[in-house]
């Protein structure tokens, strides 16, 4: 790869990483003045894509958006399919690759879901979105165990990030100097034990589905926030 493809994908992955950022940063405030009792409630991707459209501007903000997520879900496609972290092809290195190729799927989709409100169509929300293949996934041969298999997949990808965020492994990838490294790291790894709790209880919700043979059981961001705060001492 020349050193003008190398730019030009370096920029995709900073500016999807930026959007995935931004839209991280609504959720996690939106649930913040959810648990404040300030107004609005826990809510997911789109939800906080629905926040940006409400604003000043909101068509163009959420066109730049589509965009980066766009670049992001490339990149990840790139990580998928070229391997230049160079994961390997062992069963650990395709299984962190195919972990990729899924992420690619999912901010595809997310910047779908991003243009169509920038268009003026409506959606629901991520919740009934995950109901819905639940629900599609469970009406196949199998089904149950499919949707259980799913759950597990996700309450790793659970535990592995939480194991990521613990050891620091991120580190390696930030080009920072010392003195906003001793900042940024911290927050890198509450951000992916924060992330961990969710994607477990994702998965739990998916496994309670599976057992109790009901999609309306399965739950996205949104739910699993909710879930949180219902209980004792949750708004914490």
């Amino acid at each position: 790869m020349d050193r003008s493809s190398q730019n030009v994908i370096e920029t995709l992955a900073r500016l999807g990483s930026a959007a995935r950022g931004a839209v991280f940063v609504l959720v996690g405030g939106l649930a913040a003045l959810a648990a404040w009792g300030s107004g609005g409630g826990a809510t997911d991707s789109r939800g906080a894509l629905q926040t940006v459209l409400a604003q000043p501007f909101g068509r163009v903000l959420l066109a730049v958006i589509a965009r980066g997520l766009a670049g992001f879900a490339l990149w990840r496609a790139i990580q998928a399919l070229l391997d230049p972290d160079e994961c390997g092809s062992d069963w650990k290195g395709l299984a962190r690759r195919a972990g990729r190729g899924v992420s690619a799927v999912t901010y595809g989709a997310l910047a779908a879901s991003a243009v169509t409100l920038a268009l003026g169509r409506g959606g629901g929300g991520e919740s009934s979105s995950t109901q819905d293949w639940t629900a599609w996934l469970m009406a196949q041969p199998a089904g149950r165990w499919l949707v259980a298999g799913v759950g597990l997949v996700v309450v790793g990808a659970g535990i592995a990030t939480a194991l990521k965020g613990w050891n620091s492994k991120f580190e390696g990838q930030l080009a920072l100097d010392r003195d906003t490294r001793r900042w940024a790291v911290p927050m890198g790894r509450a951000g992916f034990m924060a992330h961990s709790v969710v994607l477990s209880l994702i998965g739990v919700f998916l496994l309670l589905a599976a057992w109790r043979a009901r999609s309306q059981d399965a739950e996205g961001v949104a739910g699993a926030l909710r879930a949180i705060q219902e209980q004792p001492y949750g708004w914490i």
